[in-house]
């Protein structure tokens, strides 16, 4: 049975701030994982909304946290319909306190996943009183919880709120969705006509523009260096008295050194991260708590420049991925001085920036993430299953050192079909492992080395046990063609197995050796080889088989015995997109051509042998 989760969040995007981006991120994994993941965030419902987001208006904002009189009322109406198995409550939030007084809330288990403290400011007395008000429900809260995940050991080692709650808190980095975010070109041109011309060294800073975030600091400390600007990119309600630091700060006749941008959309966002060459963040309260921009900044390999602030799992993010340098917080000379530093070092930045884009990869993709959720998920209700339905496809890919193809497949396979991806390695000696579940592939690694039939046919039986209704197999060493994903799908709609067959020309030998399969078996197929198949349930259970196990190669055996038991087989041709070496090409020799013939004529015997067997019992029956 599919598990059902309910978010309870702040806001959702278009609203772009680290919690919501993640949030996005997190929600649209889970769904491609098969998890049946809604959100409750603050806000007006958008015409472009999918069903699963649900969005309550806000009447009025009170110390920075949105009011909804309808929020109680919404939850429980939403907790009545989707019944999850599990509140996923995102704190600070709140909205999220409304779950103590709802019976049905209470019945469900809960997950807080702790993005930040509700900090008892030095800066803004207001937050500190209105925390003595809403601290002993964020205890309740925290104390009904069956998990709390912290997003880094710093920040949960220095948080007063969680230290009663340890035993039950798990570390849980946040991560962000790895696919490709290269700005079109119209937003390039866009961030482009944004810097000034004669702009030397290039500094972006993103951020909702109040008292935490650190901008005056920043401000302060391009005022005076030459040939640097500063863009800051957000919205908030500092914005005029920051445009009056800036113009206070700017000396006479000179051109600002900072420019705010107000908010912008995302693709602008990235077009602005690709462009710059140093990434900001001068927050000084651990309300800033980890900084997901700063996982933005490292997708496009830019160096980060941070403040060393105490407990906040910013500088940990930094030092964690080696991607960039820290500044005592509210330094403005510290600041000012290692800004002029890395802009005289163009290798250092390159350093830092490419070193931040491989932990990235490694460390803070939303995959790793997602499965940890997944894990305590499973604890909390072990009769759901927390993979795709039995109405759901799985992708299976069988691979070995293809540490270069293996990012890309990933990619195509996520925006052509919407389903699971299980990668079964061979024993890789390079990154190809690494790489697939950064992309958001479950990963097995057999214990011995098996054949490319052993690992497709593990995946497989992976596929059947987790309750799967349809498996396509991709061998990343053969002649795959992801782009026909959505044509062997359809195949698949008439037959219990599809076959890919690239109609393409071929040497002599082998269209010899073609026939030959074709007259001793019967089977009237164009090309018997390819790794990119289509099974359905009844196949998979075939192919699962003890029998399909003795198989060395899955090439003309597994057809017999679909055809043994009676399944539908259908070849599909296919179009050829990639100049990627057609390993067929050994049948340009006759003696490969004429091995395959006899080993084909021994399968023959073999197979009519058992099916022959297996009449006679049936009729002695």
């Amino acid at each position: 049975m599919t598990l059902r989760i309910l978010h309870v969040g702040k806001f959702f995007p278009p609203y772009m701030g680290g919690m919501e981006v993640f949030l996005a991120d997190l929600i649209q994994e889970q769904r491609r994982q098969g998890i049946d993941a809604h959100a409750m965030v603050h806000g007006t419902s958008l015409p472009d909304d999918p069903p699963w987001v649900h969005r309550v208006p806000v009447q009025f904002n009170l110390v920075y946290a949105p009011m909804a009189v309808g929020f109680r009322r919404a939850l429980g109406q939403a907790i009545d319909r989707i019944k999850p198995d599990v509140l996923h409550l995102h704190m600070p939030n709140n909205s999220a306190l409304w779950a103590l007084t709802l019976p049905s809330a209470r019945k469900v288990p809960w997950v807080v996943h702790w993005h930040s403290d509700v900090v008892v400011s030095n800066i803004k007395w207001s937050v500190a009183l209105a925390y003595m008000l809403y601290r002993p429900f964020e205890q309740a809260l925290l104390e009904r919880a069956q998990q709390i995940f912290a997003t880094s050991p710093p920040y949960l080692q220095a948080s007063a709120a969680l230290r009663p709650w340890l035993d039950k808190c798990d570390v849980v980095p946040l991560g962000i969705n790895l696919q490709d975010s290269a700005p079109g070109a119209e937003a390039r041109a866009q961030a482009t006509s944004l810097w000034r011309a004669e702009t030397q060294f290039r500094l972006l800073s993103i951020g909702r523009l109040t008292y935490y975030k650190g901008f005056e600091i920043l401000i302060k400390a391009v005022s005076t260096l030459p040939g640097v600007e500063l863009l800051i990119v957000g919205s908030g309600e500092l914005h005029d008295s920051l445009e009056e630091l800036v113009r206070s700060t700017t000396p006479a006749g000179t051109a600002p050194a900072t420019r705010l941008l107000g908010a912008v959309d995302d693709a602008q966002k990235h077009a602005l991260l690709a462009q710059c060459d140093l990434f900001c963040l001068a927050s000084r309260e651990r309300t800033e708590a980890f900084g997901v921009v700063l996982l933005e900044a490292m997708q496009h390999s830019r160096p980060c420049l941070v403040t060393d602030l105490p407990g906040s799992g910013m500088p940990w993010v930094v030092s964690h991925a080696h991607c960039g340098l820290h500044v005592p917080f509210e330094d403005v000379e510290a600041w000012r001085s290692t800004i002029a530093r890395l802009q005289h070092d163009p290798d250092l930045r390159q350093r830092l920036g490419k070193a931040g884009n491989k932990a990235l990869q490694e460390h803070f993709g939303i995959g790793p993430c997602e499965r940890a959720t997944a894990r305590h998920y499973r604890s909390m209700a072990p009769g759901r299953n927390t993979e795709s339905s039995t109405r759901g496809l799985m992708v299976v890919i069988a691979t070995h050192n293809n540490a270069a193809d293996i990012a890309p497949l990933l990619q195509r396979v996520r925006a052509l079909v919407n389903a699971p991806v299980l990668v079964v390695d061979n024993r890789s000696t390079d990154a190809t492992c690494h790489l697939a579940e950064q992309h958001g592939a479950r990963v097995l690694r057999p214990l011995l080395k098996m054949t490319t039939w052993g690992s497709l046919q593990t995946g497989i039986r992976h596929a059947l046990v987790q309750g799967y209704s349809c498996a396509i197999t991709i061998d990343a060493e053969g002649r795959y063609e992801v782009e026909e994903l959505p044509a062997l799908l359809a195949a698949g709609n008439e037959a219990d197995m599809a076959v890919a067959y690239f109609a393409s020309s071929n040497s002599l030998p082998r269209r010899a050796a073609w026939q030959w399969f074709r007259w001793l078996t019967g089977l009237g197929l164009r090309d018997f080889v390819s790794g990119f198949r289509l099974y359905n349930r009844a196949a998979m259970q075939v192919a699962a088989s003890a029998e399909a196990t003795l198989l060395d190669y899955q090439d003309i055996g597994t057809l017999l015995l679909m055809r043994r038991e009676g399944k539908r087989i259908a070849e599909v041709p296919l179009a050829m997109h990639t100049s990627k070496i057609d390993r067929s090409k050994i049948f340009r020799s006759w003696a490969y051509a004429v091995r395959y013939m006899v080993v084909s004529t021994l399968v023959g015997i073999a197979h009519g042998r058992r099916a022959n067997k297996t009449r006679k019992i049936s009729q002695t029956a």
